[in-house]
């Protein structure tokens, strides 16, 4: 082989080798994917546009969100899984997809704990305990005093399965020993509706979204199911201090990329990500669900996620609920 044809094999080696190197310092160089597992108008979906908004002004390109809440949400999951790991397709990752549904929806083909990398936790919010405000029970001693005694006979409205307005109940449930009936409804909205007009007895959502019907006398507080009380529910108590000490059920909010995603490139995602929860619109905008930004490490992220998991495949055995 001659010297220039050496030297020509030698240049395109080392361009072909130097490329996906060149494309993680370039990243990005065009628009985010952001799959969130939900619908548009959500909670999980208001605060994934909040951090979409914020990680795509610090790239400097945008990231922009898809909503598709099909299957209980397990269909983004799966076309998320199954993204080239490049950094330009996100999971918005949260306790149903993640931790609940591999063990409540026998369909379920994809592993979140392992097809994905986990970038960072965002936030962690408590739920409330409600009902409508002609209910009999006006504690959450009232309500667990009557399931005690007329099992079967209180319901629960909650925005679909494996929601976090469901295994709440679920695990309280399990913790209580009762059988609180589920009424599932295809997203909160409905369900809230139905609440406030007396068609369901109770409900455990997240506090944004039965704020002004709790402040505008629709709807009583009952408990809250975090391990602090919450600032904007004065005077209604924890779950947890009324007699079940190892309860806690919140929402949690995450961000995850498909398995094999450059550390270069994670590592640009969660720094962005960082910036963006700790800046003073998104940690109002958590504030008003009880949350403060976290911002864990990949590592804190995947150990609470396994732990999660566990316990939600304990929770919905005992239950015996499963769905095809």
């Amino acid at each position: 082989m001659s010297l220039n044809r050496r030297t020509l094999c030698a240049g395109l080696l080392l361009a072909a080798a130097s490329g996906p190197a060149l494309a993680q310092a370039d990243f990005p160089n065009r628009p985010i994917k952001l799959l969130v597992p939900y619908a548009a108008g959500g909670g999980t979906d208001a605060i994934a546009r909040l951090v979409a908004q914020g990680v795509g002004e610090r790239l400097g390109k945008s990231m922009v969100v898809e909503n598709n809440g099909s299957a209980g949400g397990n269909l983004a999951v799966s076309q998320a899984a199954a993204a080239e790991p490049d950094g330009y397709t996100v999971l918005m990752a949260n306790q149903g997809p993640m931790t609940v549904n591999p063990h409540l929806f026998k369909s379920v083909k994809v592993d979140p704990l392992t097809a994905f990398d986990p970038l960072t936790l965002i936030a962690a919010a408590p739920l409330v305990m409600v009902v409508p405000k002609a209910s009999p029970f006006n504690s959450f001693k009232d309500l667990v005093d009557y399931a005690k005694a007329n099992p079967g006979k209180l319901n629960y409205g909650s925005a679909g399965n494996g929601s976090a307005s469901h295994v709440a109940v679920l695990l309280f449930n399990h913790m209580a020993g009762l059988q609180i009936q589920h009424l599932p409804y295809a997203g909160a909205g409905p369900a809230l509706n139905d609440l406030v007009g007396g068609q369901t007895q109770m409900m455990i959502t997240t506090i944004p979204s039965v704020i002004g019907l709790i402040e505008g006398g629709n709807l009583k507080a009952l408990a809250v199911t975090g391990k602090k009380p919450v600032e904007q529910l004065k005077g209604v108590p924890t779950i947890a201090s009324l007699g079940y000490p190892d309860y806690d059920a919140t929402a949690w909010y995450g961000f995850v990329v498909p398995k094999g995603t450059p550390k270069e490139v994670a590592d640009k995602l969660r720094g962005a990500i960082i910036d963006s929860i700790k800046s003073d619109l998104i940690k109002g905008r958590l504030a008003s669900e009880g949350a403060e930004p976290i911002g864990s490490s990949p590592e804190e992220f995947a150990a609470m996620m396994k732990a999660e998991s566990a316990r939600w495949k304990t929770v919905i055995a005992a239950s015996g609920f499963k769905l095809n």
